[in-house]
Formats: C-alpha cells, sequence, structure tokens
C-alpha cells in the first residue's frame, strides 16, 4: 500500500470529530501550534523592529563613520585637524557615501541662576544634514547658520532644558573651565528629544565658529568628519575603503566603535529571540506528539484491521503522520493570521506604548520581513514534523488480534 492510500484514509480521519477526549486534545495541540507560531512572529518582528529604530537614531545622530585624528585621546579635548578638499573630494566619491560634513567639539558647563549642568557642544556649519534633528524638534526651530557670521544660538536637548529649567529664547551662559575661565552667552533656538538619554543628557548644538573659538582653533582646524551612508550593512567595507585613502595621522570609527555598549546590548536581543522560538517549538512539538499518541490509541482497532489486510507499519504510520501534518498546518493558518494581524495593526497604529526613558523609543516598534515569515514557518513545519516521526513507531507495537480484542 503507497503513500496514496495512506493520504486518502488520513484525510477521511481528518474530517471526523472523533471521541470528545481527543477533539479537546487535538485542539489544544492545534492551538499550541498556533501560538507558537505568532509568538515567534511578534518575537521577531518586535526585536528587529527595536533594533532598526534604536540604530537609526544613534546614526541619525553621529552618522555611520567618524574620522578624526589618530590621538589615542577619548575625551572632549579633541586635537583638530585641518580640512582637506582634496581628501573630501576622494571620500566623497565612495558610492556609499552619501554625506560628509565636518564637526568640532567643546566640553563646558552650561549655568543658570539655580542650576548647572555639563554639556558637550557639538559645532556644526552649513553642510550639516538636519533630518534626523528635525524629526525630533518639539519646541523652535533647529540653527540658522551662515558662513560670514557667527551665530550665538545653541539647539538644546528637553533633558538639559528641563534640569536648567529652560525655554526657547532664554539665554544660556556657559563656562569653560580654564584659568581664567571663559564665558560665553547663547540664546535658545530650539529643543530636541530623540530619547537616546545617552546623547540627550550632554549633546548641545552650536555653530562650529563657536567651537573654534573656544578651543582657539583657526577657521580651518575641525574635530573631524562625519560621514553617511547608503546602507549600515556596507559600513565596514566602506571603513576599511575609506582608511586606506587617509593620511597617516587619521582614524576612522564606525558607529559601533563610538558605542559599543549600546551595539552589544542590541546584539544581546538576538539571544532572546532564539530562547523564545526554541521553547515555542519545544511546546509545539510536545502537543503535537501527544495528540499523535492519542490519535494512534483512539484507531487502534483501526490499526489492527488494516494490518490484518495486509498494509504494512510503515503505510499505517504515514497515515497519522499526514493526520498529525494536517494538524500542523492548520495551526500554522492561525497562527500566521494572528501574528500577522497583532504586528500590522501595532506598526499602523502603536497601540502599545512604551516608557521612553526606560526603553528609548515610546512605542513597540514592528518591522516585518518575509523572508523571517517563510523562515519560522519552514523551519517549524519541519521539526515538528521529524519529531512525529517517533511517536509514529508505536504504530509497529499494535499487533491485529489484541487491537481487534480491545475493540
Amino acid at each position: 500500500m503507497g503513500s496514496s492510500f495512506s493520504y486518502i484514509i488520513a484525510r477521511r480521519l481528518s474530517l471526523q470529530k472523533g471521541s470528545g477526549t481527543s477533539r479537546l486534545i487535538i485542539r489544544i495541540a492545534t492551538g499550541a501550534v498556533a501560538l507558537s507560531i505568532a509568538v515567534m512572529i511578534i518575537s521577531i518582528a518586535i526585536v528587529k523592529g527595536y533594533q532598526s529604530e534604536i540604530r537609526s537614531k544613534i546614526i541619525g545622530f553621529s552618522t555611520h563613520i567618524q574620522i578624526s585624528s589618530l590621538d589615542m585621546n577619548n575625551s572632549f579635548e579633541t586635537t583638530p585637524i585641518y580640512r582637506d578638499t582634496v581628501l573630501e573630494k576622494l571620500l566623497k566619491k565612495n558610492s556609499h557615501v552619501t554625506h560628509l560634513q565636518p564637526f568640532a567639539i567643546k566640553a563646558g558647563i552650561f549655568k543658570t541662576k539655580e542650576d548647572f549642568s555639563g554639556v558637550v557642544l557639538k559645532g556644526i556649519d552649513t553642510t550639516y544634514d538636519w533630518r534626523f534633528i528635525e524629526q525630533h524638534i518639539i519646541a523652535g526651530t533647529t540653527l540658522f547658520l551662515n558662513k560670514d557670521s557667527v551665530s550665538n544660538s545653541v539647539l538644546l536637548s528637553k533633558v538639559l532644558a528641563d534640569k536648567l529649567k529652560l525655554k526657547v529664547g532664554d539665554n544660556v551662559l556657559l563656562y569653560i573651565a580654564q584659568e581664567p575661565p571663559r564665558v560665553r552667552k547663547f540664546t535658545i533656538c530650539g529643543i530636541y528629544h530623540t530619547g537616546l538619554e545617552e546623547m540627550d543628557r550632554f549633546y548641545a548644538f552650536v555653530d562650529i565658529q563657536q567651537v573654534q573659538r573656544l578651543n582657539q582653533w583657526s577657521a580651518n582646524a575641525i574635530s573631524g568628519y562625519e560621514v553617511g551612508l547608503d546602507t549600515y550593512a556596507m559600513m565596514d567595507e566602506v571603513a576599511t575603503e575609506l582608511l586606506g585613502n587617509l593620511p597617516y595621522y587619521l582614524e576612522i570609527h564606525t558607529i559601533r566603535d563610538l558605542f559599543p555598549q549600546m551595539f552589544d546590548w542590541l546584539n544581546l536581543l538576538d539571544l532572546n529571540v532564539w530562547v523564545i522560538i526554541i521553547l515555542m517549538i519545544i511546546v509545539a512539538c510536545i502537543n503535537m506528539a501527544t495528540a499523535l499518541l492519542i490519535l494512534i490509541v483512539e484507531r487502534s482497532n483501526m490499526i489492527g484491521l488494516l494490518k490484518a489486510m495486509g498494509a504494512n507499519n510503515q503505510s499505517i504510520s504515514r497515515i497519522f503522520v499526514y493526520m498529525a501534518s494536517y494538524l500542523i498546518f492548520w495551526g500554522m493558518i492561525i497562527g500566521n493570521i494572528v501574528g500577522l494581524v497583532l504586528c500590522l495593526s501595532q506598526q499602523y497604529s502603536g497601540w502599545f506604548k512604551l516608557s521612553q526613558e526606560a526603553y528609548y523609543l515610546s512605542e513597540v516598534p514592528i518591522l516585518l520581513e518575509f523572508t523571517d515569515v517563510l523562515f519560522i514557518n519552514m523551519g517549524s513545519f519541519v521539526i515538528c514534523y521529524i519529531v512525529l516521526l517517533l511517536p509514529a513507531t508505536f504504530v509497529s507495537k499494535v499487533t491485529p488480534i489484541k487491537a481487534i480484542r480491545f475493540q
């Protein structure tokens, strides 16, 4: 008896309701498969969405690659480099480079009548890409810069503004720790809030000419270049290519080098996903194996009759594997519908919120990819099918005479 015979029998049996107990167990097993598939889809979509959103925020704030002086200095008092138009043109020739912007930094202290706070001034010029910051402006505007004049405006984070009790239009004094102390007055033109506390807590944007004056640098001196790319995936490869074109006194840092703890934490989330996937597959396999054993026990009389008619153990085992595969298939269909509906509803409505102070995001992010859904379904089905081959071997333990007598 071939596989077509086994398939026909399995199909007929699948349409039968069976006893109350077996029907309940089968529904539980099918529900377990559906729940497992839904949880795996949701878990991967959330983790990938979270990684993507946090990574985009960090890159939006600091770009993919940073070029600075090779001085082994990790403080905010940087060694200046000098702008080189030949080098800038060479860097822009790379097909993956979308933006190149100089920057200069200086550490200081913002002080009001009531409070004070440490700050890192990030000096930028008219070439700065404001697209990311503009999305996170909550009051006022970004800096208005002009090559012919020096702006006294400062773009402050919400964290600093709240701590110093400042608002748009207020003045704030910057103190530089040196002998004698130097003081500069800035006017707040805008307030931003990215949700990245590690950056919002310290960084304020000012005209690069202000930083150059505070550092007593020439108009051609900068802390380095920020290089924006068209894709995160090519970052390491592009960094290696650009490094070959740099003078000996310059070095390259990728965004992962600058914020290793953040990216190590994001990578750690992958482990959580794998733990969830493994647990969900185990739950589905155990439930389906249990359901298959119950089906075999319930149909022991039928097994005896088929054996008496000449059917071999392989053909009969195939019947129950087909039946279990049918249940897995419907469980997967239900699980996919539930998982995809929940993901899409969250993606477009954002109904599930997060504490931005704790998670850096205000709502649960979703990133659905077809390859992930396909991997979950194919992997789950194959693993469950292989696991089902073990309980199906119990068919060989059933003897025709005992099975018929059992009836």
